[in-house]
């Protein structure tokens, strides 16, 4: 009886390099297109990678107790307030507002309530710092993630994709690329494309693989250039060094759970495209269903992972469950 011959897969023919034109959106969204992947009714994309085995595998890379932060504090100091000739819409930093002081309470005013105490109340765009794109955020023409309308998206929030759908998830094994590092940089420069073979160079140097359900964190350094300088200015909605299109395949092939950078806005800008703004993002979320973090600070983590040689973590960033979000923002922590 003859053996069966496994049928090769055929590489496509696609070149994901130079300019986005429409016809290579397409052909993107038809060979990156993760719809139906999960179920039709399927809310949280590449999220559905991390299983549970890998979560135990992550708790096990924790050797020294060590937890970073990769976020950046919620004030009046953060990003949105940088100078740039692309303003983000509608965005700008936490207000943060005192509804009971301890000046109130020494002065006595609050002591018929027989307690002394203070509260506060913010006011912030979800996605003004550190933060996850949810599957909400980015529309494919008339579709969102997974092939829902995008209708389904009112003034009253998402009903479909809504951040809170992830309340138990952004938890795994996390790795850092670190580009700068891999280039013997201290940053990257604006407008700088990151690569796929960027990405598979600095993982190999690294001595780290990517691995399915993985959270891959990628410094550019941009964060710590505006630390340098002393200001945000062009860092929101401005040029920024960031991932190339030809990414998405490299990330829709590892079956990473989620990707996140230093930068505003994930992808590298200028933008590789004259048809579309923001090209990398019409893929990544609404074609893959692929969570996407912005604005992580990577400093502390990244000198101490060159000190140890250690390039993986436990990674920590569950989304706040605010109801029909398209975005949130968090506290990831990196532990090791």
């Amino acid at each position: 009886m003859a053996k069966k011959v496994a049928a090769k897969k055929k590489k496509s023919k696609i070149s994901f390099k130079g300019l986005v034109t429409p016809a290579k959106m397409k052909a993107a969204a038809r060979m990156l297109k993760n719809w139906g992947k999960w179920g039709k009714k399927d809310e949280i994309g590449t999220l559905n990678y991390t299983s549970a085995k890998d979560i135990v595998g992550a708790a096990q890379l924790v050797e020294r107790g060590k937890v970073m932060s990769l976020a950046l504090n919620f004030d009046q100091s953060g990003p949105q307030g940088g100078k740039t000739k692309s303003p983000p819409m509608n965005r700008f930093n936490p207000i943060h507002v005192m509804l009971r002081t301890g000046t109130d309470a020494y002065a006595g005013v609050l002591d018929h309530r027989k307690i002394r105490a203070s509260d506060d109340l913010i006011i912030l765009p979800t996605q003004c710092g550190t933060q996850w794109d949810g599957l909400g955020h980015i529309f494919y023409e008339k579709w969102m993630y997974n092939g829902f309308d995008i209708r389904e998206v009112t003034s009253a929030g998402a009903q479909k994709c809504g951040i809170e759908k992830t309340r138990e998830k952004m938890v795994g094994r996390g790795v850092l690329l670190d580009i700068p590092k891999l280039l013997g940089k201290k940053w990257l420069a604006d407008g700088f494309e990151v690569t796929a073979k960027h990405l598979d160079d600095a993982a190999k140097k690294h001595k780290v693989e990517i691995k399915r359900g993985d959270f891959v964190m990628v410094r550019t350094g941009m964060i710590e250039h505006a630390f340098a300088k002393g200001n945000w200015d062009g860092y929101p909605g401005g040029d920024a060094p960031g991932l190339g299109f030809d990414t998405l395949q490299w990330l829709h092939e590892k079956e990473v759970a989620g990707v996140a950078t230093d930068t505003w806005g994930a992808e590298v800008r200028p933008n590789r495209s004259k048809a579309y703004n923001q090209p990398w993002h019409w893929i990544s979320i609404p074609i893959m269903g692929l969570t996407v973090g912005e604005i992580f600070d990577f400093t502390e983590l990244a000198k101490d992972c060159a000190k140890d040689g250690r390039y993986e973590f436990m990674f920590v960033a569950p989304a706040l469950p605010i109801t029909g979000a398209v975005g949130s923002p968090c506290n990831p922590l990196a532990i090791k």
